[in-house]
């Protein structure tokens, strides 16, 4: 199904309009519109940590403060920071050192991930940093955790039950900005890739997630911190005009920063045009980046699509050989056996290295019968895969 991207439930690059993103993103943000927020910085509301440490067990401040900042996410700037959100920052201090030694830990024995979107060296990358830091320390875990902004943020982008990951990113002096970009899930797919996916779903794909960022080290405008375009989220051909010149070149004229300190926060919609910047100092930058996942991105049951891709193959290789089954069939078998999404993973294990996400079991499939590999070197293979998803 490669050929759909022409159809008016598809979109492709040829829609992308500089001049109707422009439209949808030079606005202002109105106090009126965001009445609890303590300030508005380059048009991004700014909340005080202290407030809502103090009201938000107040239903009526809890809903309220929902409400405004589902409405930002959503149609609004798309950013919000919340200034020292831990109003005690030794917990900050606490959870750096821990995080920085299980960086340095994971260094020495090579084992430290690559980025999605930064030159190799240019960071350091901490997967899991959520499980690593209760394995290494859970009172601290739960100290780090407890916080109410935190919680606030993820329900009113997600409601409740939604699920957290963490991905420690340090970036060093000199290290240089990433490219414009959207995250998660769409943020991830190739221009190809984007355009095989219908409309409909890159307007669901930033309502299963939420992106944040935890600051661990005051960060001034010359260290880098996000580059985020307000209300570009709104631009429902941004996964693909990411990718286009045009749009990082106008990206690129228009972002804004904000300084932040050790202790505060920021949360975006995962379809904000946004990218790190350049650490232009001489100390690294630290953040702890959140990505909280909707509780309903799962499926009815659970398949163990290892063991149902095993079985499978040998069949599908006796056909590749005895045209049992044309290779459009066989596309479509695969589709409805193995899995054809790369995530979740373990990135400590199976780093992006070759892209913005390591291959699927479709795509090792598909390579393998390629090749005409064995039965049993697909089992190895497979199982490899599987093995390499443990946390």
């Amino acid at each position: 199904m490669n050929d759909t991207s022409t159809g008016n439930a598809w979109l492709s690059a040829g829609e992308c309009s500089l001049d109707a993103f422009r439209a949808l993103t030079e606005r202002t943000t109105r106090q009126s519109s965001v009445p609890l927020a303590s300030d508005i910085r380059s048009r991004i509301p700014v909340y005080s940590g202290a407030d809502i440490a103090e009201h938000w067990e107040d239903q009526q401040f809890a809903g309220s403060l929902l409400t405004e900042w589902n409405s930002v996410l959503d149609s609004g700037a798309g950013v919000i920071v919340i200034e020292a959100a831990y109003q005690d920052t030794a917990v900050i201090e606490e959870t750096t050192e821990i995080l920085l030694r299980i960086i340095e830990m994971e260094q020495a024995e090579a084992t430290g991930g690559a980025d999605h979107f930064a030159a190799p060296g240019a960071n350091s990358r901490l997967w899991n940093a959520h499980e690593k830091l209760a394995r290494a320390n859970t009172e601290l875990f739960a100290r780090y955790y407890a916080n109410p902004a935190l919680h606030l943020a993820c329900w009113a982008w997600l409601g409740p039950n939604y699920q957290i990951t963490a991905q420690v990113n340090v970036v060093h002096p000199g290290g240089s900005a990433q490219v414009c970009h959207r995250d998660y899930h769409l943020g991830f797919q190739s221009i190809d890739q984007l355009t095989s996916y219908p409309k409909n779903v890159h307007r669901l794909s930033p309502h299963l997630t939420l992106q944040g960022a935890i600051v661990h080290t005051d960060m001034s405008v010359e260290s880098g911190p996000t580059q985020v375009l307000p209300y570009s989220q709104r631009y429902q051909e941004g996964y693909v005009a990411t990718q286009l010149p045009e749009f990082r070149d106008y990206f690129a004229e228009h972002f804004v920063q904000l300084p932040l300190k050790s202790g505060d926060m920021m949360f975006f919609n995962p379809a904000l045009f946004h990218a790190a910047g350049e650490n232009q100092t001489g100390r690294d930058r630290f953040a702890n980046l959140l990505q909280v996942g909707s509780a309903f991105g799962r499926t009815t049951e659970v398949v163990d699509r290892t063991r149902l891709s095993k079985l499978v193959y040998p069949v599908l290789l006796k056909a590749k050989t005895t045209g049992g089954f044309s290779d459009g069939e066989i596309d479509n078998i695969i589709a409805a056996t193995a899995e054809g999404y790369a995530f979740p993973c373990n990135l400590d294990l199976t780093p992006p290295v070759d892209g913005l996400a390591p291959p699927s079991q479709q795509d090792l499939m598909r390579r393998m019968l390629q090749e005409g590999a064995s039965p049993q070197e697909f089992n190895r293979e497979i199982q490899a895969w599987q093995d390499n998803r443990r946390s």
